[in-house]
């Protein structure tokens, strides 16, 4: 038998190539990265044990260079890679913040101060940073109106409040940003545009990291409880991943901390809250992986009492079962429920799908509401077919 054909190689070959298929290609080579591990040096932070690379599936994130330990400090950056209030209260703004009356919010000032550097370009020290963050979001308050129309009704609320909620949060403002006006040859106006805040606060929102600093009194009473981490939020986040993320007051250094081991060349995750895209996407809807939820089998079961055992309601709140009839029956109906919602879903994306041949601008955005509605149908049909096999158990 010839070299490399045999069921050993076959059987190895299949294994590496499963590994390439979620294996990152490495980043660092590339002159924002190269850029950003120079400025990182400057302030006393080396890593050994992470690159930046491309993976399949989740785009950017940290890469392990050897196999990491459970209980491993992976990344200790010092604080002087943080960027935080007290970054802004000692630079040109903290004076402008510290008069300005009634008192900004620890938000605004981050938001101000990401919007300042960013105008500033080659001029601020933070450009190396600045450099790798999104060009855009794509959030619910970045969508289009005509992308949020095609998001689950619970999203499509959401991003609704939020894009009112940002809007507000700018025209409130505007008069803080007039102040700025001294800073700056150009006009403020045009530095402190909608779009521009609007990047700042999606940045903020969506890679800022945990961090209590203590209440300044020139500060709003808001919580003072976000850092932008460099580097470390090049993390991608994973609902299945548990770290142990936080500053460390004796080190002066934010540490994350492996809570199980990873293999060599994997991609290193973080997590940054409980819920995943299936929580944030059904979490006001009836159905998930387990089938349809208790409260709305319960609900159908009360619809579904016959006149003369009407009177049974409680036990029904209680998860007694009251009849063969009365199961099959609410059973029946979250059967159809279930269909209708898959219907929607599919012609939603056939829409997406015409959408995105249509119009280039929004395939980005139209590719998240896909992923989401994807996902949503695959759930839905794991329901359909639980409530199949539990009707088939009353025919």
């Amino acid at each position: 038998m010839k070299k490399g054909r045999g069921r050993t190689s076959r059987t190895r070959r299949r294994k590496l190539f499963r590994s390439s298929e979620s294996r990152g290609v490495n980043e660092s080579y590339k002159p924002e990265f190269i850029e950003l591990k120079r400025w990182l040096k400057n302030r006393k932070f080396e890593d050994p044990n992470l690159i930046p690379a491309r993976f399949p599936g989740t785009g950017r994130g940290l890469m392990s260079k050897t196999s990491l330990r459970e209980g491993q400090v992976i990344i200790s950056l010092p604080e002087s890679c943080l960027l935080t209030t007290d970054t802004v209260m000692r630079s040109y703004l903290g004076a402008y913040v510290a008069k300005w009356q009634p008192h900004p919010s620890p938000l605004l000032a981050l938001c101000t101060f990401l919007v300042a550097e960013k105008h500033a370009g080659t001029r601020s020290p933070w450009k190396p940073y600045l450099e790798i963050l999104p060009k855009a979001y794509t959030c619910p308050v970045c969508l289009e109106p005509e992308v949020v129309n095609l998001l689950p009704k619970p999203l499509k609320t959401k991003a609704r409040e939020q894009r009112t909620h940002v809007q507000e949060f700018f025209t409130s403002s505007r008069d803080f940003f007039s102040s700025l006006q001294p800073l700056f040859s150009e006009a403020v106006e045009n530095i402190f545009s909608y779009s521009a805040l609007l990047w700042a606060w999606c940045t903020v929102n969506t890679r800022a990291v945990y961090m209590k600093l203590g209440q300044r009194q020139c500060f709003s009473a808001e919580p003072d409880t976000c850092a932008l981490a460099p580097y470390l939020d090049l993390l991608n986040h994973s609902p299945d991943v548990q770290v142990k993320a936080a500053f460390n007051e004796e080190t002066r250094c934010y540490e994350i901390r492996t809570a199980s081991s990873c293999r060599q060349h994997e991609e290193v995750f973080i997590c940054y809250g409980p819920h995943d895209n299936q929580r944030l996407l059904l979490e006001n809807l009836t159905f998930g992986w387990d089938g349809p939820s208790w409260r709305l089998l319960t609900a159908l079961k009360l619809l579904c009492l016959e006149a003369s055992v009407f009177t049974c309601w409680k036990k029904v709140l209680l998860g007694e079962i009251i009849s063969d009839t009365n199961e099959k029956t609410s059973l029946d109906i979250a059967q159809k429920i279930c269909h209708y919602f898959i219907e929607e879903t599919n012609a939603v994306l056939q829409k997406v799908s015409h959408m995105k041949d249509e119009d280039v601008a929004l395939v980005n955005q139209l590719t998240l509401v896909e992923t989401l509605r994807t996902e949503e149908l695959k759930i839905l049909q794991a329901s359909a077919e639980l409530l199949h096999n539990l009707q088939t158990a009353f025919t």
